[in-house]
């Protein structure tokens, strides 16, 4: 049986939407603003950029957002940009609580904290009564590579498993949330081991009813990246547990939210449930044969087919070879031959073009689906 979580609301109020986590609703997408932000950033033609990034983001299906705020300006400035946006934007704060509360007075949807450098329970109990009285969430965040100081020395003896230190960092933070009464809360234990990570969801999944972040951390660069975290959440998604995922990558956010989406998509394959919507792209991997430049192509229209509000299948292959025979299930295929292109739908050639009209024509058929 798929594990049921209480549910926990992101955003909203004001002009925000809101973000329902838990209660067996699918799955929710997020990744991770990749820069430090700036007041600067926010100005004119730059700020306009963020915000089209972050609707191209939101059109590609990422639902959360999350900053860090390493100082007050950082703080500030996140302030200023969650009244510019209506994705929910969350704060990750470290070390320094006054960060945290002062986000606060912002439209800013969620606070992460990390239980191992946040301070005092003291500090907590601040961040909490605020987070209350602004009805906000807080997602508690261990980390493996900073747990607790007792926990990473229990750690390094090998008087304890890394996967029980992170379930006990959770489970002492939880704790400080329930003698405040605070109950509006998310819980993420973060390691850079596949088995670590799989692990210590499973004991704290089988503990408690707090929505889950899953994901593993500092998975690495795109390719080994996508292989970890594959590895770790369809074992765990499979199992029903987690709520929400980022699929953490040496790369950019919208491949964070390409290989998510592909995850939960093999997922609902796994388990033989219709795919939850949206373009499936299928493309060959290219060889001798090849008559068109898979890769190129491909590159340019990667993250414009994923933000598409179609349910359609787009081939893109190599050769005559593996193009309309192979692909003769797609909505919409290219190929080419020589200086020639062919586009076809279904299998039957509908159009032939020189390679210089092919991104134009590709765009005109996809329009028509």
């Amino acid at each position: 049986m798929p594990r049921i979580s209480k549910t926990v609301t992101i955003g909203g109020f004001d002009h925000v939407e809101a973000v329902v986590l838990g209660g067996g609703r699918p799955v929710v997408i997020q990744t991770m603003w990749k820069d430090c932000l700036s007041f600067l950033d926010l100005e004119g033609v730059r700020g306009k950029a963020i915000v089209s990034r972050i609707e191209a983001l939101r059109s590609m299906g990422c639902r959360l957002l999350r900053f860090a705020v390493p100082d007050l300006e950082a703080a500030e400035a996140l302030g200023k940009l969650a009244s510019m946006v209506s994705m929910p934007l969350v704060a990750d704060i470290h070390f320094e609580y006054l960060f945290a509360l002062r986000c606060l007075d912002f439209p800013i949807a969620k606070i992460r904290i990390n239980p191992g450098n946040i301070g005092s329970p003291e500090k907590v109990k601040s961040v909490l009564s605020k987070a209350a009285e602004k009805n906000r969430p807080i997602r508690i965040g261990v980390n493996a590579g900073s747990l607790p100081q007792d926990l990473r020395l229990a750690v390094d003896s090998g008087s304890l498993d890394r996967a029980e230190a992170l379930v006990q960092a959770a489970e002492r933070e939880l704790a400080i949330f329930k003698e405040h009464h605070f109950d509006n809360a998310l819980v993420s234990m973060k390691a850079s081991g596949i088995a670590d990570t799989i692990r210590a969801n499973r004991l704290l999944a089988a503990r408690t009813d707090a929505p889950l972040h899953v994901g593993v951390t500092e998975a690495g660069p795109l390719v080994a990246g996508v292989v970890r975290n594959s590895a770790a959440l369809l074992t765990l998604l499979g199992d029903g547990i987690g709520d929400t995922v980022r699929v953490s990558l040496s790369d950019t956010m919208e491949n964070e939210v390409i290989a998510a989406r592909e995850i939960l998509g093999a997922v609902a394959d796994l388990q033989g449930k219709d795919k939850t919507g949206g373009v499936r792209i299928v493309s060959c991997p290219r060889c001798g044969r090849n008559g068109f430049d898979t890769h190129g192509f491909t590159a340019r229209w990667l993250n414009r087919l994923y933000s598409l509000d179609k349910d359609i299948t787009v081939a893109i292959m190599g050769c005559v070879v593996n193009g309309p025979g192979e692909a003769r299930h797609a909505d919409l295929g290219i190929t080419g031959a020589g200086d020639k292109v062919l586009i076809f739908r279904r299998g039957e050639v509908i159009r032939t073009i020189n390679a210089a009209e092919a991104d134009g024509a590709f765009e005109e058929e996809l329009k028509k689906l």
